[in-house]
């Protein structure tokens, strides 16, 4: 008799949406012995709702399910984070550092002590050959927050939804009849309820202090320097006919200056920090590649070099990107592969 294959036992993170729903439901309809996991990360009411629609989807399409405790560790490395960053005046990228930290660290980890060959999640993207590459549906596409992924990662993920658009995965959760059970589409800071700033009133010390333009003129009070983010529009609280946008924080003397003029947020080059680049070595630099500044971004020309402080990187665009942020991460491509990134200095 030959030898009998085994087949793959794949954990999906199943956080009660659509998307991975239907992840885990794909990769049961293809064979592998699939259970759902529901990552605890915090508390909160819409999490419980969250809990109970991912158990009824593992519950209707036959497979385990357990929940997964992980408060204790994304406190001290996503809200801890998310919090000194704002502290230090920058803007802050929670979901790249949990997908870093908690989503393919912490869960492969506790994958692989419970004997699975595989995580897989609902992300919008593509691994070939343990390289990442964008998903086949532009607009979802979510290669941007997995730049700090490597190969000892990439070789145990999955992302099935990497070759489906959102509508088709709509109508597969149709199809496999779980769309009944499915939650809502999450908010962009999951952690926080309601209003951001009320959030951050309860958790950060707020020193208020006057906002200049950039000749010094004086125009009026900021509540607390992070509240504000550059390129920021609303919500300065500056009356008198034309915007005013977010310019720069000056930290040392508690000023945020800001300026009437777009242009003035025009800037061809930035420094980034903590690179990581998904191949395991930095490529021959100088490099080409299309660089996003932040996820909305729409990907532009520049070459990267090496910077003159150590572990540090300079990119230069080939024409000027509108605010340019300290705290957002700086992404590199290819084409369509995703080469690594960094955090913008």
């Amino acid at each position: 008799m030959g030898k009998i294959k085994k087949i793959p036992k794949i954990l999906t993170a199943m956080s009660g949406g659509v998307d991975s729903g239907v992840a885990a439901a794909l990769l049961k309809r293809q064979g592998f012995n699939v259970a759902g996991v529901f990552l605890r990360l915090f508390d909160s009411s819409q999490l419980k709702d969250a809990k109970k629609s991912a158990q009824r989807i593992a519950k209707f399409l036959g497979i385990p399910f357990f929940v997964l405790d992980l408060r204790k560790e994304f406190k001290k490395k996503i809200i801890g984070y998310f919090l000194k960053e704002l502290k230090r005046g920058r803007t802050p990228n929670p979901c790249v550092v949990c997908n870093k930290e908690i989503k393919f660290k912490l869960l492969l980890k506790q994958a692989k002590k419970r004997r699975f060959d595989f995580i897989a999640t609902g992300h919008y993207a593509e691994i070939r050959n343990t390289r990442l590459f964008c998903a086949k549906d532009k607009q979802k596409d979510q290669s941007y927050f997995l730049w700090q992924l490597n190969q000892k990662q990439l070789k145990h993920i999955l992302f099935p939804l990497g070759n489906y658009t959102k509508k088709q995965v709509r109508d597969l959760a149709e199809e496999f009849g779980i769309s009944k059970f499915v939650r809502p589409e999450s908010q962009d800071v999951c952690f926080i309820q309601g209003a951001q700033n009320e959030f951050l009133k309860q958790r950060l010390c707020q020193k208020k202090g006057i906002v200049a333009d950039i000749k010094g003129k004086v125009l009026g009070e900021h509540q607390g320097l992070c509240f504000y983010t550059i390129g920021q529009r609303a919500g300065i609280g500056i009356g008198g006919g034309r915007p005013y946008y977010v310019l720069d924080k000056d930290l040392k003397r508690n000023i945020l200056i800001v300026t009437r003029h777009k242009k003035d947020l025009d800037k061809k080059e930035l420094i980034c920090e903590k690179v990581n680049w998904i191949s395991g070595s930095p490529y021959k630099l100088p490099i080409k590649v299309k660089a996003k500044i932040r996820y909305r971004h729409k990907a532009a020309l520049a070459i990267i070099t090496k910077n003159l402080k150590p572990k540090t990187y300079h990119l230069k665009f080939n024409k000027p990107q509108r605010a340019i942020t300290p705290g957002q991460s700086v992404v590199f491509y290819s084409g369509q592969q995703l080469l690594g990134g960094g955090v913008i200095d």
